[in-house]
């Protein structure tokens, strides 16, 4: 009964949208536009690298190696391999869902067991400093110190994340299965780790490359397609007066927690799609400012439903649960919230205050230098995008 439940619930849904494509054929137009320039001017581009490599050192070993060196540290804060090491510190450099992307490889290896899986894809999964302080605080806020505290708050959240994930699972019988013995890190063994992986991987180097080029083409294909899919569906439900009615019920919320409720609209915007949502918050005039800001860490812990939608289809080969992620979204939100009022004053009035009387030249400086590489991955990122699909093309031509 619940499957057919769900088939009919499913067949409507899907109705539903095709209905309010042929109703609003032109929005949904402009929505998609929209989604695919943000995926191949700035996301395509900018984690295309870092797949590639995340790809090759796992074939290579050198994962494995910095497992063995990495392992006294993980295992005790999260309850983790050492090899979770390197989706922390990819998925913080290049942003969501590289965290996820690596942690499923390490899955698939064998190098992680599901509940270790579950506890890394709930804490590697941030957004990228390129993100934070070019597109949010120089492109939306025109101020490049917001970054510090935005991103203080996201990353300092992030560890949080992974220390209350360590008990995960924590009503589950299977529990014990994962605790294991913290070794003492051992550069011999570590080199000797490497080298047993790297020879069982009997791949040539060329076949090995590309691989990793196809992989990641796929996965960031499927990653636009999430994007263009999530920006006309906030923009359909908006014309179909869905959003409204939600927000309305947000607005009584708002009212209740002191906060502007001017902001629901654009707080719930950004619960589907992040970047518009938080580019409609930094158009609105609110005091105090501090509670725009609160939100703006809210959505970025969540990560919106067009990364977790995307996030859930790449894990969803392995037998890790999407349910823990999601908790960890909830944990983020909240976690960043939290010490975004902490910090506020430490972190961007006294900054402010200081900038403005003793250092004034130091912000337009950096602010110019994030405001040119945003406006430089806008001109170059296209390029990049075409150049990456004909090699992907050429590759499976080449092997046909």
């Amino acid at each position: 009964m619940k499957r057919f439940i769900k088939t009919i619930l499913l067949a409507t849904g899907t109705t539903f949208l095709a209905f309010l494509l042929m109703q609003f054929p032109d929005q949904a137009y402009e929505a998609s536009i929209r989604g695919l320039n943000i995926w191949w001017e700035i996301v395509f581009p900018s984690l295309l690298p870092f797949f590639i490599t995340a790809e090759l050192l796992l074939s290579f070993g050198v994962v494995k190696f910095l497992g063995v060196l990495f392992e006294p540290i993980m295992r005790p804060l999260f309850n983790v391999p050492g090899a979770g090491s390197f989706p922390w510190l990819m998925g913080m450099a290049s942003g969501y869902p590289t965290g996820a992307k690596i942690t499923t490889r390490l899955r698939e290896e064998g190098q992680v067991n599901q509940f270790e899986g579950e506890r890394l894809v709930a804490f590697t999964n941030a957004s990228s400093p390129l993100f934070i302080f070019g597109a949010i605080s120089v492109g939306f806020f025109h101020d490049v110190k917001l970054g510090v505290l935005l991103a203080s708050s996201h990353y300092a959240a992030n560890l949080l994340v992974g220390l209350t994930m360590r008990f995960h699972p924590f009503l589950s019988r299977n529990k014990k299965q994962t605790p294991k013995k913290h070794s003492r890190p051992s550069i011999q063994r570590a080199f000797r780790e490497m080298h047993r992986t790297r020879i069982k991987d009997s791949r040539p180097f060329g076949e090995v490359l590309g691989d990793a080029v196809l992989h990641s083409i796929q996965t960031l294909v499927m990653v636009g397609g999430f994007i263009i899919l999530f920006s006309v569906l906030t923009k359909l439900f908006f014309m179909v007066r869905i959003s409204p009615i939600i927000a309305s019920i947000l607005k009584q919320i708002f009212d209740l927690v002191f906060l502007p409720v001017d902001l629901a609209m654009p707080f719930l915007t950004g619960i589907f799609e992040i970047t518009l949502g938080i580019q409609m918050m930094s158009k609105e005039v609110i005091d105090p400012f501090l509670a725009k800001l609160v939100l703006v860490s809210f959505i970025l812990g969540f990560n919106g439903f067009s990364v977790q939608a995307q996030v859930a289809s790449i894990i969803a080969k392995t037998d890790i649960r999407f349910m823990p992620y999601f908790a960890g979204r909830l944990f983020h939100s909240f976690y960043a919230a939290f010490l975004t009022i902490l910090l506020y004053k430490p972190l961007y009035l006294n900054r402010q205050a200081f900038d403005m009387h003793d250092m004034p030249v130091t912000s337009p400086i950096a602010e110019s230098n994030w405001g040119y590489l945003t406006e430089l991955m806008g001109i170059v990122g296209p390029i990049i995008t075409i150049c990456a699909l004909l090699v992907a093309v050429m590759i499976l031509l080449t092997r046909k």
